[in-house]
């Protein structure tokens, strides 16, 4: 994550702009580029996030490509993650993906796990 621009408020409250690059290791391999906006409260452990990340590669044996949505809260400490394929981004081979991106971070280490279905249409 490279931060982009950053806003700190006097009231703690900080705004941001990241840009995502990843790579994939795998089942998945693959490399993510995208962007996301922050907000972390002046409560140590309260957040949130929002992003967009374009991912291509192979899963699989299959190449293409496919757009995540990421959606991220945090309550004191406790929380909520959704990330999903955005309807109707698969490319190539991803064509027709369905899917949800699951994360489990060990040792500040990030894990994923990929539960997804191909549909072709």
């Amino acid at each position: 994550m490279t931060p982009i621009e950053q806003e700190k408020e006097a009231s703690g409250r900080t705004m941001g702009l990241v840009k995502l690059e990843k790579t994939f290791y795998g089942d998945l391999q693959a490399t993510g580029i995208g962007k996301m906006l922050t907000a972390l409260t002046a409560t140590k452990g309260s957040a949130v996030y929002t992003a967009i990340e374009k991912v291509e590669g192979n899963l699989h044996g299959k190449t293409g490509s496919l757009v995540f949505h990421h959606q991220g809260m945090m309550d004191k400490g406790a929380q909520k993650l959704t990330i999903a394929v955005v309807p109707d981004s698969g490319e190539g081979e991803w064509h027709g993906i369905r899917g949800t991106l699951f994360l489990e971070i060990v040792e500040k280490v990030h894990h994923y796990r990929f539960e997804y279905e191909l549909k072709y249409i």
